[in-house]
């Protein structure tokens, strides 16, 4: 089936007989386009792609199973229009995607047409992947371990987290990327003790850790890696530390199989780490793929859900401690049928001291 008819399928399923989508993530999921300021509305038997004068060419050339409209007063006018035509006496809209003024305007637009708030109806679809997705994630996860690898022969003693960021992301870029995750974190000595310490201009110390936390976007779908290296002896319980997050890490990978709920993995993590006497106190993971954060979910005490064949999802784990520095250790798993595939290849199983 098509993803717009699986989407069709879950309408009926939760009696949404039309919808408005406006999140650019979806419109890319559900018909391919890659621009912005678009927006889909989807009936049982109507699929328009609205856009403008700018998009109408790019949407000839990647927009499949809809038929493309161009407006020109307004997307949400022209969306009620459609609508109108059609017939449609009620509309769902994502509600999550829309700020106030445009809940207004929308509301406004649509006059007597029935507007009814729906989150993750598309998100939901999205947490599984299918094969072509799984290839483009791997190649962005591929790109990240080759940066990895040049990060190795790269870092040096006396250069600044903010000039390694920057070769990080050119590196990745030229290698395929089309921009990086979310903002490179270089993190050294007293600051990779910071779970989000983004670079900065402090210089890199011989004897410290050094997490680099970092991802990009392949044709839009994205990969998200940590590693934690020493430049020079870091002492007796950085070493400690490593060992201790890298045997959390690969408890996190034998659990993740399907049927696993994200409370369940969450605690195998924390329940390990704690065990050794230490902590951290952010989720194990989250889902990724057109989003650096989406579905199933952060892993945390709250999140009953299953985990599926299809997932790809992310094992971080990490200790952190004032003074000395932290360590976190990431990869990027596919849920298989059996358990899952481990897609992040950069070395881990050691502490590498450059």
């Amino acid at each position: 089936m098509t993803r717009l008819a699986n989407l069709r399928t879950k309408m009926a399923q939760e009696k949404i007989p039309a919808l408005l989508i406006t999140d650019a993530r979806n419109v890319t999921y559900l018909s391919g386009f890659t621009g912005d300021e678009s927006a889909l509305l989807i009936g049982a038997e109507q699929a328009y792609f609205i856009t403008d004068s700018r998009y109408t060419e790019q949407a000839a050339q990647q927009v499949t199973d809809f038929e493309i409209v161009e407006h020109q007063k307004g997307v949400f006018g022209e969306a009620q229009k459609l609508a109108a035509a059609a017939k449609m006496q009620v509309v769902g809209f994502e509600a999550t995607h829309l700020n106030y003024a445009e809940f207004q305007d929308v509301t406004k637009v649509f006059g007597s047409i029935k507007l009814v708030a729906t989150t993750g109806v598309v998100e939901q679809l999205r947490e599984v992947k299918d094969a072509g997705e799984i290839e483009l994630l791997k190649q962005a996860i591929k790109i990240t371990d080759d940066c990895f690898d040049f990060l190795l022969g790269f870092v040096k003693a006396g250069m600044t987290e903010l000039s390694v960021a920057t070769e990080m992301e050119y590196f990745m870029r030229k290698h395929g990327a089309s921009g990086s995750s979310f903002e490179t974190i270089v993190a050294s000595g007293f600051r990779s003790a910071w779970p989000h310490g983004t670079a900065s201009d402090k210089k890199i110390q011989n004897g410290e850790l050094v997490t680099f936390d970092f991802g990009c976007y392949y044709r839009g779908y994205t990969s998200d890696m940590t590693r934690t290296i020493a430049v020079g002896d870091p002492g007796d319980e950085a070493k400690k530390i490593y060992q201790i997050v890298l045997d959390a890490n690969k408890k996190v990978v034998e659990a993740s199989a399907p049927g696993a709920t994200g409370r369940l993995i969450n605690d195998v993590a924390h329940n390990y780490v704690k065990s050794q006497g230490y902590s951290f106190g952010h989720g194990t993971g989250h889902g990724i793929g057109l989003d650096i954060h989406e579905g199933p979910g952060a892993w945390g005490i709250y999140n009953a859900q299953p985990l599926v064949a299809g997932n790809v999802v992310t094992d971080e784990p990490g200790i952190y401690v004032e003074n000395l520095g932290g360590v976190r250790i990431e990869d990027d798993l596919l849920i298989t049928d059996s358990g899952c595939e481990v897609l992040t290849q950069s070395p881990k199983d050691e502490l590498i001291i450059l």
